[in-house]
């Protein structure tokens, strides 16, 4: 059962082929048998997932399934899940147990899907390798010895080992694309607001963006359909209808223009990974599309922008992991004081501590204006751009990722260098655009992944687009020798 899709899974449930049970039982199976060797998971829980399983079959028997009854998934452990712990990859919430479900648990949960377990992640999703968390890095399911990517690499790997169909991640600067590109998954980032961030736990609040992993397009736009929604507890999700985001999967890409930014074929690039994205839009002019050179002048910018923006938001937003209320608290202390700087140099990781300094002293007087403010600038240009390019092109495409997947611990001593690994997809966050990577290539044994970039809300264009590229290739169908 591994070996299909989660459209797949579905039909067969409904088709009363297998039950939800016997689904899950085989997706727990796998996990205690492969996670060892590649530390996706920080918490299973089979029993509650069984529980679920048995809830699923009897929707289904009564005829009132939806398209994720019975489905197994794996949950980011950033969302919040009711009497679970949530620990965000980091020491400081080793010990929290959500009190309440987030929004997209919610939705999960109403829509009949079974949670296994929650997935490793880099500390507070501040990462682009999962080797920052707190619980040891995850490996790459398509070689051990490099990393999945970041932040949502457990996510991501879970979903490339066939340990589960489905996953849930977020994006912040590129943690859902990244992944799913050196994982060779299919990964997606909403529009900022278009999926509900209440009860997942904040990194940058302009920023983040949940989102689904799957094996295709399709699977994805079912996710997205249970995932997206209104939610009045937060108040930057934006209040519009949800579209039918398969209804259009197998339209036509005839007269579709794409446009191709001359700023992502700079020198960084592996040629591998550029020679897998120059095949790919030539299979889209296969299908009728038109490839056009296209100018972001700004993207340049966006690296020192994010890592501005991200740190700043992210300094305050991690300012109540103090020690009282809850997460982490220092032993012994000898008064309030040393009870804050204990609690919080002792729960916090190196990558945290880093990010936390950089976003205070942006944001601290005399120097907000020079450089908080300076940034904000920039994204606006950021912005201006892709909605300029909008004006004659229908999407954006070029790589995820400039490499492959890297070795574990290559760039771990140079924070910069692994800064560099989201230069594709931070613009994208910082504009609020939705965007999604797919498998593209394989370059000596490792995916590479294509990023396709759209308007706002124009989530069923993308998965229309990546959708009918899969139905041409077959990149998103191959698996991890070890794990077929």
């Amino acid at each position: 059962m591994h070996r299909k899709t989660l459209t797949e899974l579905a039909k067969g449930l409904r088709a009363g082929e297998f039950s939800s049970v016997e689904l899950t039982r085989a997706c727990l199976d796998r996990v205690d048998r492969l996670d060892e060797q590649l530390n996706c998971f920080i918490t299973v829980t089979g029993e509650q997932a069984l529980a679920q399983a048995q809830a699923a079959d009897a929707r289904l028997q009564s005829g009132a399934a939806g398209p994720l009854t019975g489905i197994p998934f794996a949950h980011k452990d950033i969302f919040c899940t009711h009497g679970v712990k949530t620990s965000c990859g980091s020491k400081m919430l080793d010990r929290f147990i959500a009190p309440y479900d987030a929004t997209v648990t919610q939705y999960l949960n109403a829509a009949g899907a079974v949670m296994i377990g929650k997935t490793n992640m880099d500390e507070f999703a501040m990462g682009s390798s999962t080797e920052t968390s707190y619980y040891g890095p995850v490996k790459n399911p398509w070689d051990p010895q490099r990393v999945p990517g970041g932040s949502s690499g457990g996510s991501a790997a879970a979903v490339a080992a066939r340990l589960v169909p489905a996953s849930t991640g977020t994006d912040t600067g590129g943690s859902i694309r990244q992944p799913a590109a050196l994982c060779g998954v299919t990964g997606l980032k909403p529009t900022y607001g278009r999926v509900s961030r209440y009860g997942m736990i904040a990194f940058a609040s302009s920023l983040d963006q949940g989102g689904p992993f799957t094996r295709t397009a399709e699977d994805a736009a079912i996710m997205l359909g249970v995932m997206a929604g209104f939610d009045a507890r937060d108040s930057t999700c934006v209040d519009r209808p949800v579209d039918d985001y398969r209804s259009g999967l197998d339209d036509s890409l005839e007269g579709l223009k794409i446009g191709l930014p001359q700023e992502f074929l700079d020198t960084g690039l592996d040629s591998g990974v550029a020679a897998a994205v120059t095949a790919a839009l030539g299979e889209y002019e296969k299908l009728g599309a038109t490839v056009v050179d296209i100018s972001l002048p700004n993207a340049a910018l966006a690296v020192p922008t994010y890592y501005v923006v991200a740190p700043a938001e992210c300094s305050s937003n991690l300012s109540r992991m103090d020690g009282v209320r809850f997460g982490y608290r220092a032993s012994d202390p000898q008064d309030l004081e040393d009870l804050y700087k204990r609690s919080r140099g002792e729960g916090f990781g190196a990558e945290v501590k880093r990010r936390i300094m950089i976003g205070t002293y942006a944001l601290s007087a005399g120097y907000y204006d020079a450089y908080y403010l300076k940034a904000q600038q920039a994204r606006r240009l950021i912005r201006e751009d892709f909605l300029k390019a909008f004006e004659t092109v229908d999407v954006i495409m070029g790589p995820t990722a400039p490499t492959p997947a890297f070795r574990l611990g290559e760039k771990s001593d140079d924070p910069v260098t692994m800064y560099l690994s989201d230069i594709y997809t931070i613009a994208v966050n910082l504009a609020g655009l939705p965007g999604l990577s797919i498998p593209a290539g394989c370059i000596d044994g490792l995916p590479a992944g294509l990023q396709v970039i759209g308007n706002y809300f124009a989530e069923a264009r993308l998965l229309n687009v990546a959708h009918r590229f899969q139905q041409v290739t077959d990149w998103h169908t191959l698996c991890p020798k070890g794990y077929e």
